[in-house]
């Protein structure tokens, strides 16, 4: 049976990452033969995020603390979290997320959740979404606003 361990991580940094979301991730799921379920471990230095705000549509994402303090951004406000705390994230927008290094040590969580595809994520502070259509694939991302009517640019001329 594979197995990993969270002891010794190949955690990388993504070089295109913009400062303020530069945290190093270990996403070991699929190397263990799961193809249901994403699994990653961040390690998120002082003043970085895991990712922005945001959330999808279609999944369920858990949180779990491993170390350090935290913060979770949620809809009812911040919430600094503390090692073995549990999040659970539904999909929609009441599962809206974003996790912070407010501190000056170093935080390791580890994030796991469904891999749904074709998969919309949701970003309310930028007003854009994400669209992927299957994993391991580049999304593409497009500014929310423009509502458009179903038959909108549509003809039934040959």
């Amino acid at each position: 049976m594979p197995r990993v361990s969270l002891n010794r991580p190949d955690l990388k940094l993504d070089p295109d990452d913009p400062p303020g979301f530069r945290a190093a991730m270990w996403r070991f799921g699929e190397s263990l033969g799961a193809e249901r379920v994403g699994t990653t471990l961040y390690e998120v230095p002082p003043g970085e995020a895991v990712c922005p705000y945001h959330f999808e549509n279609s999944e369920e994402e858990w949180l779990l603390v491993l170390d350090g303090n935290p913060t979770l951004r949620e809809p009812d406000g911040e919430h600094r979290l503390e090692p073995m705390d549990v999040a659970f994230f539904p999909p929609g927008a009441g599962g809206a997320h974003q996790v912070r290094n407010d501190t000056a040590q170093t935080v390791r969580v580890l994030m796991w959740g469904e891999n749904l595809y074709p998969a919309t994520t949701i970003y309310p502070d930028s007003h854009k979404i994400g669209i992927w259509t299957r994993a391991g694939e580049d999304g593409r991302l497009y500014r929310l606003g423009t509502e458009l009517d179903y038959y909108d640019g549509e003809s039934n001329q040959r």
